[in-house]
């Protein structure tokens, strides 16, 4: 029954962390396929254009387009119309007659003037003069009153008829001025010079336009020739230039924009929605497959997961706002940022994973220059893996730096060198870049790591290589007030981080854990053996409940002091959770008989660790190692088969007494820690050659086996110790009653 039940629950667990992965997989797949399928205000920079605007960017038709062009269009008709001439109406006779009706009437009286016998010349030369409709000079006026008659009738004739034959012609009110400069040529060629200078003084002031614009039939002609026009169509092919940036946007230019479909988005399921969705999707399921085959933990981990979707959903953002197509830009996208915290907070190789396929999403977005692009991320990603190495100092970052820029520059002059000489200018821009992506991505992962660190409590490799300094001050106080802890510290971190290496586990964690574990004892140094000179038992004095107290008061003054200095969550819980909720059985058993003698009742919470029990792999190595370090220390075994023995019943009881049901350590880790601390421990408690006067003296100090005092040192549970190898715990129902006969006091 406990077999089904065991495995019913594995079943459960198993199926929780696949529905788990499988929510956060589809919670990247909806928010990936959202920022590459939305259209944001960027990608509509061309809104709110009109004529007169200044184009922000370089337009170019994105698609071929072949369109009538109402603009060209109608600049042809309004061509046609300008080239058809003004229509005028045909010469009209009433205008002629008019003309050399008045022209009679002027000589008329012009007649009268010149045979009025009391009129003086003068007097007659201002009648003349006064003639409305004539501007004669005096030249002229003496000219006509001189006449004799028949010069003058002979004027008059020629005049009439120089007036009648101008007339008759077509006359435009901008071809007056011509006729008045032809009137000299109409006269008779055998004319005096002074009647023909009469005649067209006379007669040219009369010349007026006989014919007129006929607006009706001009009009008609002219929509008549514009609606012969043929529409313009007009061509752009893809990338050709509409627009360049700077330039103000004229009518044929945003008629162009319309026509492209440039101000507003064009919107394909196919293309805008299917093809994007496909790829994140493809994407997610690679990576969810490693995750599940090499990294299941990472399922249950309730941080990392969430970070791992939430990062790599934000760097989809990033992408799909950095990488337009044909923009320089796009190789600032900093990816080795990206792979870099990957590195340190889940997987190498899982950043190896993401770093190629944000490539190709990059490259997918990037259009034209997709290749170049996809090339180029890749590399600059796996050099900040590579770069990264396994130290992930604060320094290997910024190494790692200028390597992604160092590469980067070299990928894109290899890119460009067919067109180096022709554009030096932009191959300078796009080194420029590279050098600047990999400053971008240092900062970027450096300030990723140090904020998301802080933000999830999750411990970063550099934060503990920070802490790892043997300057930290934490550290150092620790050295300074309990020395011997410190040294124990250092043992028990060899012998952790030896395990940890063998099961798989987090080895630089569980080695600064180990460090830091015992920083409690900092507050009451010498009521811990280590720390006591020889001799001097401080515990002697004090009641064992009390003693207890003091011992268990270590976890908690470590957790203060972790507070005080600000250490991780993962060194707090190696601190709280390194004893987990064992029992102080020294100290137990003292009050046992103590109160066995005046009846009372002890109450075995009082003597127990708070904990809670160890929930990592990590913080049970951290258990197992401290104790099986200090019991190998206080019973120093004589050979490595008892060494064996000390460290496979100190395991058996911290796995019986189930401390170590609740941090995922299995059996076959059990047996490789084991066998860690072993190999550790032989080399620091080999059996020594004794000298004779040693071996003399070890003589004269044997004493029989009831002589030996309970006062000796002690591990750090309380198991029994003797020579040889230490007897068996009581069954846990008798641990009241049964005590054994010789007990180990080092907590």
């Amino acid at each position: 029954m406990l077999t089904n039940s065991h495995t019913e629950k594995t079943k459960i667990a198993t199926w929780h962390r696949l529905v788990r992965g499988a929510l956060w997989a589809l919670l990247f797949v909806v928010g990936a396929t959202f920022f590459l399928t939305t259209r944001f205000s960027n990608d509509n920079s061309l809104q709110g254009l009109e004529v007169g605007s200044v184009a922000p960017r370089d337009i170019v038709a994105p698609d071929q387009l072949v369109y009538v062009s109402n603009y060209e269009t109608e600049a042809e008709r309004e061509r046609a119309r300008k080239s058809v001439s003004t229509v005028y109406t045909p010469p009209d006779p009433k205008v002629a007659r008019q003309q050399v009706d008045r022209l009679r009437k002027i000589f008329d009286y012009i007649d009268t003037v010149r045979a009025d016998p009391y009129g003086t010349l003068a007097e007659k030369s201002e009648w003349i003069a006064a003639i409305p409709d004539l501007t004669l000079p005096d030249s002229v006026i003496d000219q006509i009153l001189i006449m004799n008659d028949q010069a003058w009738n002979e004027t008059k004739q020629e005049a009439l008829q120089v007036l009648d034959q101008a007339m008759r012609t077509e006359i435009r009110e901008n071809q007056v001025l011509l006729t008045r400069r032809q009137l000299p040529a109409r006269i008779a060629l055998d004319t005096p010079d002074e009647q023909a200078s009469v005649i067209v003084a006379i007669t040219e002031d009369l010349i007026k336009p006989n014919t007129f614009p006929d607006e009706s039939r001009t009009q008609a002609e002219r929509e008549a020739a514009a609606e012969a026009v043929k529409p313009s169509v007009v061509t752009f092919e893809k990338n050709e230039l509409i627009v360049a940036a700077g330039e103000v946007i004229g009518p044929k230019e945003m008629e162009a924009i319309q026509a492209l479909g440039l101000l507003e988005p064009r919107f394909s399921w196919a293309q805008d929605f299917l093809a994007p969705f496909i790829l994140i999707l493809i994407t997610t399921i690679i990576a969810s497959a490693y995750v599940a085959q090499h990294l299941p933990h990472l399922l249950v981990d309730r941080k990392r997961l969430p970070l791992l979707a939430v990062l790599l959903l934000a760097f989809v953002a990033i992408a799909r706002f950095m990488i337009p197509e044909s923009a320089p830009i796009a190789f600032l996208y900093p990816i080795a940022a990206l792979t870099m915290m990957l590195v340190v907070f889940i997987d190498v190789h899982l950043a190896f994973i993401a770093a190629t396929l944000f490539a190709a999403l990059a490259g997918y977005l990037a259009g034209e220059n997709s290749l170049v692009v996809t090339v180029y991320l890749i590399l600059s990603g796996w050099t900040g893996i590579l770069s990264l190495g396994k130290g992930q100092r604060v320094t290997s970052i910024l190494w790692a730096g200028v390597y992604v820029g160092l590469v980067n520059v070299v990928v894109i002059v290899l890119f460009n060198l067919p067109t180096a000489a022709q554009d030096v200018s932009r191959l300078g821009v796009l080194v420029l870049i590279g050098l600047l992506n990999g400053v971008f991505s240092a900062a970027l992962a450096l300030l990723g790591l140090f904020a998301i660190g802080n933000m999830l409590g999750i411990t970063t490799a550099i934060q503990l290589m920070d802490l790892a300094r043997p300057t930290h001050p934490l550290l150092r106080k620790l050295l300074l007030k309990a020395p011997g802890t410190y040294h124990h510290s250092l043992m028990v971190s060899n012998l952790a981080e030896q395990a940890a290496d063998r099961v798989g586990a987090d080895s630089l964690l569980v080695r600064v854990m180990a460090y830091y574990h015992d920083v409690g004892k900092i507050q009451r140094p010498y009521f811990f053996i280590e720390n006591q000179p020889e001799g001097i038992n401080v515990h002697e004095k004090l009641d064992p409940q009390i003693s207890a107290q003091i011992i268990i008061g270590h976890v908690t003054d470590g957790l203060k002091l972790a507070e005080k200095y600000r250490l991780p969550q993962s060194i707090k819980d190696g601190i709280s959770q390194h004893h987990g909720t064992s029992l102080v059985k020294y100290f137990y058993y003292q009050a046992l008989e103590a109160a066995e003698k005046d009846g009372r009742q002890i109450n075995e919470a009082d003597f127990r660790y708070p904990g809670p029990k160890p929930q990592t792999r990590e913080t049970g190595i951290l258990m197992l190692a401290d104790v099986s370090e200090s019991t190998v220390r206080a019973l120093k075994p004589a050979s490595a088969e008892e060494l064996d023995e000390i460290v496979q019943k100190v395991i058996a009881d911290k796995l019986n007494s189930g401390e170590l049901n609740e941090c995922h350590l299995t059996i076959a880790d059990l047996y490789q820690i084991r066998t860690a601390f072993v190999d550790i421990l032989q080399g620091v408690h080999h059996p020594r050659i004794k000298y004779p006067d040693q071996v003399a003296a070890d003589k004269a100090a044997e004493k029989p086996p009831a002589e030996v005092s309970q006062s000796g040192t002690g591990s750090a549970d309380g198991s029994t110790a003797g020579k040889a190898s230490p007897p068996p715990l009581p069954p846990s129902g008798q641990r009241g009653v049964v005590r054994p006969a010789t007990l180990i006091r080092r907590e």
